[in-house]
């Protein structure tokens, strides 16, 4: 079964809570109990990672003790890593509370409407109009790639010529 699949609409509640769809709840706990990583986006989003998900993506940077003493990119990572998360559990409401300082990086004030994002390993909480804004990116993008990739096959036929006639 696919999870962390879809999306849904809903709103950031005064205490800068945000309730996660029943799929999205059972998705998290089957996968790890509700254990997640909270990590702030670059791209003004918030995701929300199984714990696990979480390690794996940390133990990609790969020999990060070893570099950190010599690359300011390698120092730069583990600061995205450790300043930018923090563990939270989901409640039994299902209730996720967003740190301050990551809601006012992605426009996630009280009230606002919001999107829960699946993004396979996890869930983005995303502005609703900075939500819209990136998916007409993605659709754009997309395009604009398959246009390329025909382009690309077009001329690799130009340059050989038709084989076979």
């Amino acid at each position: 079964m696919l999870r962390f699949c879809g999306q849904e609409k809903c709103s950031i509640d005064a205490n800068g809570r945000v309730k996660l769809s029943p799929r999205f709840i059972e998705d998290f706990l089957q996968r790890c109990g509700g254990d997640v990583v909270i990590h702030s986006l670059p791209e003004g989003a918030v995701a929300v990672y199984p714990e696990d998900v979480y390690q794996q993506m940390r133990a990609s940077v790969g020999q990060a003790a070893e570099k950190a003493g010599l690359s300011l990119v390698q120092r730069r990572i583990l600061r995205s890593f450790g300043a930018l998360s923090q563990p939270d559990q989901i409640t039994r409401q299902g209730r996720l509370t967003i740190p301050q300082a990551y809601r006012g990086n992605a426009e996630l004030l009280p009230g606002t409407e919001v999107y829960l994002v699946g993004v396979e390993i996890g869930i983005e909480i995303w502005n609703a109009q900075r939500w819209e804004q990136e998916l007409q990116d993605i659709n754009t993008h997309l395009l604009q790639k398959g246009e390329l990739e025909m382009a690309a096959d077009l001329s690799a036929v130009n340059n050989e010529g038709i084989k076979g006639i």
